[in-house]
Order: C-alpha cells, then structure tokens, then sequence
C-alpha cells in the first residue's frame, strides 16, 4: 500500500471532513426551512397536539444529518469497489482503504441518526414532547405502536452493519458487501412516508426506491470523487471518467422516478397553488442545474483530467458547487417529506386501491391479465435492461465477426420479455390478490424464466464482448465479473447443498411455516419475494444447465441427482398445498374481498394444483437441456482425443496394443501395421 504522510493524511481527511460537514449543514438549514413554513398545516392536518418545536425541527435537522451521511456511505463504497483499482493481491489501495473508512464513518452517523429518530418519532405521533418519549419505557411503546420507529430501528441495524463490515474490510469483495447492506438501509426510508399509502402506492414506491438509490449513488459517488481528488489519488482521471457514466444514469433514474412520484402525489395545476407543489418545483429546478452542471464536468473536466492527470481545479471548484447544489436538494426532500401533499377525496376509494394500489378490472381471464398492464418499475425495468444489454453485446460481437449462437439468444431474450410480462401484466397485477395467480407467477419466475436466462449464458457473452483491462491496466468490468464469479460467495451459494436447499427449501419456508401470513400485506415483502424467487432459480440452474463458468466443476451425475431430487419435492409441495384444509394468509386475502373469490380455499388448491402440474414441466425441460449438454461434452472430449491422435499418430492406441502383445508373446505391434480397432 502506497505510504504516506501522517500529517498529509490528516490534512486531507480534515479537508474532506470539512466539506462534508458544510454539506451536512447546508441541507439542514433548507430543510429546516421548508419545515417551517409548512409546519402548522402538518400538525393541524395529523389532529394531534404539537409536539413542540424541538421534535417538529429536530427531525428535519436529524434526518438531513442522516441521509447525507447514508449518501456518503453509498458513495464512498461504490467508489472503492469500481473507482479505483486495488493493488495486485486483492487488497485495496490508499484511495479505496481511505474511501472505505469515509464509509465506516458514514454509515456510523446515519445509524446514530435513526436511532435518535425514534423517540421523534413517537413525539410526532404522539404530540408528547420530546423530553418524555426520551424515557427508556418509551421506547418500547414506540417500536409496538409506531411503524416509523420500527423502520428507523431497521436502519440504525443495517447501518451499524455496513459501518462494521466497511472498517473491517481490506479486499476488494468486502466493498461489494459493504455497498449492497449500506444500499439496503436506505430501503425502510424509501418503504415509509407519504409513498406507501393510499392509492397508487405500488408505483409510489417503486418509484421512490430507484429515486433515492440514484440520488444517493449520485451526491455519495461526487463526494468520493472530489475527496480523492483533493488527496491527489493515482487514479483520479480514471475515477472521474467512470464516475461521469454512472452519474449519467443516475440522472435519467432520478429524474424519471421523481416525475412519477410526483405526479401521483399532486396535479399539475398544483404545482403552483400549494406549498407540496413549490417544494416539487423547486427540486425540479434543482436536478435541473445539477444536469447541467453535469453535462459541464463531462465536456470540460472529464477532458482536461484526461489530457492533463494533475490538473484537478477545475473538477474540485465544480464538484464543490455541484454538492452544494445536492445539499440543497437533499433538504428539500426532507422538507417535503415533512409536508402534506394535497389533500384528496378518499370516500370513493375502493379496498383494492388502498390494499394494492390499483382496483383490478374484474374476475381475471385471459383477456384481463393481457391487457391490463401495471408496470413494475424495479423487476420490470430490470427485464429491460437485462434484454437491452444482452442485444447489445450480440451486436458488439457480430460487428467484431465473432459469432455467438442464435438459440443462446432467443433464449435469453425470452426470459426476459416472461419477466417483463410476470411482473408487469395482468400475471403481476392478480398475483398479489389470488393465491392461484400468485402460484402462476410463483412458477414462472423459478421455474421457468431463470432455465431460459441461464441458457442464454449472459456471463460468457460479457466475458467475450468486454474488452479485457490488459495486464498493467486498471481492472475494468470484464475483470469485475470474473472476480465475483470466482468469490468465496459465489463458491458457497453455488454448492450443490446450498442451490439445492435454497431453491427447494423455500417453497416449505414461505408457504408452510407462517411466514406469508405476516408479510403478505407488506408491498415489500412481494418485491423481495419476486427477487427471490428468480435468483434461487438462477442460482440453482447455473449449478445444474448453466453454460457460463462457475467456480465450481460439478460432475454431470450429480447435476442429474439434483434434477430428480428436487422432481418429489416439488410434486409433494403441490399436494399439501391441495390437501390443506386451513387457507394461508387468510387474513390478507379476505381483506381485499374480491367479489368473485369468495371460496379462498379453493382458489388455494388451484394454486396447489398449478405447482403439482407446472413445477414438473420446467424440470423436465431441464434433462432434456441436461442430457444434450452432456451428449455434446462427451462429442467435444471425442473429437479432443481424435485430434491428439492424429497430431501423434495415435501413440496412446500403439502403446497399448504393444502391451498387449507383450503379454500375449507377440512382437509389438507398430503404428503401420496396427489392427482396425474400434476405440
């Protein structure tokens, strides 16, 4: 690891601890200010006392203080994990090793932040003053009783997490952890507040998933960059040029996701009558400049950094500008957050819609569940990308004059356009309201969908359409991938036990031990639901079809076994499921009082009935895939011996027809005059 100064690091820390600070205080004030003016309105809409004026700013102040920190811990991970490259062994450099202490310390300040949002919290709710809900019996009646509470307990664990796994960490796989659990606590912020309720809330959700992941990778990202540049980093071009094309997405994502949130939340023609909408106005004219800004650093600063390594001024002056434009805009968000939206009529309203956020069109057919399309904006959108980025590493290859197999292609492509139809059709739709639409689906993302994405070998068509780093380059993408296919990860979860168990096991788990019942009316728990589903699929077809390298060697016997190990398990799962005589998540299906589901009970044993009869299909698919593969390593091997034998002229075969002959008491047999026999 490069050496350096003592007192030249601490300099650079203090100077990068500054402008974090600066930040950190910049977004309070503008929340602070939003707060106030909207402030009455909030505690004369929520009909409870006033909670005083320490809890109504305390929790603008606390929750700017946190999210940039969230922010910072996002970026910072990000950045060592693709920014920089680590040294030759594994182990991070100076730029990443500081990157990932500015994590640690990160994510400590956003978990010490959702602690204290607890009992203010309660306060808000309740109207107590703070000085009582500090009362350790308080927090207890604050967990039970407010669902905010929880979701900053949630945060405050996952956050201590990253902040232990990123201080602990020194190879480069620990920074993929740390980013993943430190992306992860941002997801009770984004399932909370004003998009997860009423109606629309599906997409209100999603929405605001993809908007503070982007806006987070995108201030956390800058700030990595410019604290590393400001310590003069090796790589400091090279972490501006690819932090330039993830800060492009990033405002595509941002962008797209903030018009949709917004949009259900307020009309247009309130955009300029209340005060939700000004703050709206003002954050779209916020991600405006801060585009702009953007455009400026790819044209100039990008440029200059590229001709010239050493000449940083004019990327530190514009980063410095653009986080105070990111400060201003990550107060707003709180201070929206903090605002009631538009009131509306919700008299009308209907179950569904405050159930799902959607009123289904009536009893599904095959007519309803093609045409009524609610579209997915997390797997949905990820079908998309998926098909897009595979097409377009096809193209890259032909025009190389590389080929790459048309059934690979189709394969995938189908995949993803099923995925793109499950999660985002009429299927997704009726999937979180019936449970036999629900097992259709359920089939189609593990069983089905998962053996076509596997058989496209998205992973070798990266490999070969990427160009390699070279050897005395940074790594780039083609060497991430390998790096994490070859992870100690990697190595466990692709164990025969491990596919095998995570991909049957979870049938029993979710459906047979209660778990459904508590989380069915949680709309996370049917996103990560449709997560897992496709990646246990995944991970148990790569062990078992794939085509892609795998760190593992897995005997072609053992591939079979698996196969039919797992055929009784998922024809019994259908059976108990049509034999059981109490309905699972009860409670939630009853809730949504479907006219023409009445009979739940049956309407399960369909759904029973669906994964006895589906669940084998796919599986037989997969011997057929299995055997052919087989057939074709044995033909390669075939052709492999035939092409030695001709290049030695078959030295392996007179070698043991002499040995034979010596032991009959004939004279050797010589390659001319060896017999026809049929190897």
């Amino acid at each position: 690891m490069t050496a350096l100064a003592p007192d030249s690091l601490d300099l650079r820390r203090s100077a990068a601890g500054a402008v974090a600070w600066a930040i950190g205080w910049a977004t309070v004030a503008v929340a602070v200010i939003v707060t106030a003016v909207s402030a009455s309105t909030a505690v004369e809409l929520a009909g409870i006392p006033d909670p005083g004026w320490i809890t109504t700013y305390g929790i603008a102040a606390d929750q700017g203080i946190g999210e940039v920190a969230a922010a910072f811990a996002v970026g910072s991970a990000l950045f060592a994990a693709f920014f920089v490259p680590p040294q030759s062994d594994g182990v991070l450099d100076v730029g990443g090793y500081r990157a990932m202490r500015w994590a640690a310390v990160s994510s400590l300040v956003w978990a010490v932040a959702s602690v204290v949002m607890i009992p203010l919290s309660l306060s808000n709710v309740s109207g107590l003053p703070l000085s009582e809900t500090l009362a350790p019996g308080r927090w207890a009646d604050a967990l039970d009783q407010v669902a905010d509470a929880r979701s900053w307990m949630w945060t405050a664990i996952l956050a201590i997490v990253a902040a232990i796994v990123a201080r602990v960490g020194l190879r480069w796989w620990t920074t993929l952890v740390a980013l993943a659990v430190a992306v992860l606590s941002l997801m009770p912020l984004a399932l909370s507040g004003h998009s997860s309720a009423g109606g629309d809330h599906d997409l209100a959700t999603n929405s605001l998933i993809l908007h503070i992941v982007g806006a987070s990778v995108w201030m956390g990202g800058l700030f990595a960059v410019l604290a590393y540049a400001r310590g003069s980093g090796g790589y400091g071009a090279l972490a501006v040029q690819r932090f330039s094309r993830v800060a492009l997405w990033c405002i595509v994502i941002v962008g797209a996701s903030g018009v949709v949130n917004a949009l259900i939340r307020v009309h247009l023609d309130e955009l300029f009558t209340t005060t939700y909408g000004r703050v709206v106005l003002l954050k779209v004219l916020a991600l405006v400049v801060l585009g702009g800004l953007g455009a400026i650093h790819r044209r100039r600063t990008v440029s200059a950094l590229t001709a010239d390594p050493q000449d940083r001024g004019a990327f530190i002056r514009f980063a410095l500008v653009e986080l105070g434009v990111f400060a201003a805009t990550f107060g707003l968000a709180v201070g929206l957050a903090r605002t009631p939206p538009p009131a509306r009529d919700t008299s009308s309203i209907s179950v569904q819609a405050v159930e799902l956020g959607y009123d289904l069109p009536g009893k599904p057919t095959l007519e309803t569940i093609a045409t009524f399309w609610r579209p997915d904006l997390i797997l949905g959108l990820a079908a998309i990308v998926l098909g897009v980025t595979y097409l377009r590493g096809v193209v890259r290859l032909r025009r190389r004059g590389d080929e790459w197999p048309v059934g690979r292609t189709i394969s995938f492509t189908l995949g993803a356009v099923l995925l793109l139809v499950t999660t985002s059709s009429g299927l997704g739709a009726y999937s979180a309201a019936m449970f036999s639409v629900h097992m259709i689906a359920h089939m189609m993302m593990s069983m089905l969908i998962p053996v076509l994405l596997v058989l496209g070998g998205p992973v070798t068509l990266a490999l070969r359409a990427l160009s390699p780093a070279g050897a005395s380059a940074p790594p780039g993408p083609r060497e991430w991938i390998l790096a994490a296919v070859h992870s100690p990860v990697s190595r466990f979860l692709t164990h025969p036990l491990v596919a095998f168990l995570q991909f049957v096991g979870s049938f029993y788990v979710l459906y047979f031990s209660g778990l459904l019942d508590a989380v069915a009316t949680y709309h996370a728990a049917h996103i990560l639901m449709n997560i897992h589903f496709l990646l246990s699929g995944y991970l148990f077809y790569w062990v078992v079809i794939g085509i892609d390298p795998s760190p593992r060697q897995v005997q072609p016997l053992v591939k079979v076994a698996m196969v039919f190990a797992a055929l009784p398990f998922h024809a019994f799962f259908g059976v108990i499921l049509m034999s059981q005589n109490t309905v699972i998540a009860q409670q939630w299906f009853r809730s949504l009082a479907l006219p023409w589901n009445t009979d739940l009970l049956a309407d399960q044993r369909t759904g029973g009935a669906i994964a006895w009869a589906a669940g084998e299909v796919p599986l037989v698919i997969v011997l057929i895939a299995l055997f052919i593969q087989w057939t074709r390593h044995d033909q390669r091997i075939a052709r492999r011996i035939d092409r030695r034998a001709d290049r030695d002229h078959d030295a392996e075969l007179t070698e043991y027809n002499a040995m034979l002959a010596g032991l009959a008491g004939r004279p050797g047999v010589t390659a001319d005059s060896r017999p026809d026999t049929d190897r």
